[in-house]
């Protein structure tokens, strides 16, 4: 089975469950208002971590290196920022692992490594100047 269509049947039906179960727990008024306080949270943190996101890989092109990491962490915190705007406990758990710097960092750490090792082996050539001279006494022989 196709794994998007396996997810998309899945993931509300996952979400379904803990909202029952949740909702049977801290009752359901205090449920809805817990989607709707991790969302806001959600939202002004990935807008934080972005702009942090941001700074980073500015200073990366200022230092002549490839911002890998950073433009991979910057998708990962949209992505996040979707994942913590929709309903739902389990999406919202996802979201937050993909907000915070040190899971983010565990995920796609080593990513951001296989990019940087590709970049060295392609720079990996020395840069020189040369100049053509003509010497009139090799062609008098």
């Amino acid at each position: 089975m196709n794994p998007v269509l396996l997810s998309v049947i899945l993931i509300p039906i996952l979400e379904i469950y803990l909202f029952i179960k949740i909702g049977s727990q801290i009752g359901a008024f205090n449920t809805i208002l817990l989607i709707f306080v991790t969302a806001i949270i959600g939202v002004y943190y990935a807008k934080y971590e972005g702009l942090n996101t941001i700074r980073s890989g500015i200073t990366q092109i200022i230092k002549n290196e490839t911002p890998a990491y950073e433009i991979i962490s910057g998708a990962a915190i949209a992505f996040a920022a979707i994942l913590l705007i929709f309903p739902g406990f389990a999406t919202d758990i996802l979201g937050f692992l993909l907000i915070f710097p040190i899971t983010r960092k565990l995920i796609f750490g080593s990513l951001s490594n296989r990019f940087k090792n590709q970049e060295q082996r392609k720079n990996n050539f020395i840069d020189g100047e040369y100049e053509d001279i003509d010497d009139d006494n090799d062609r008098k022989v």
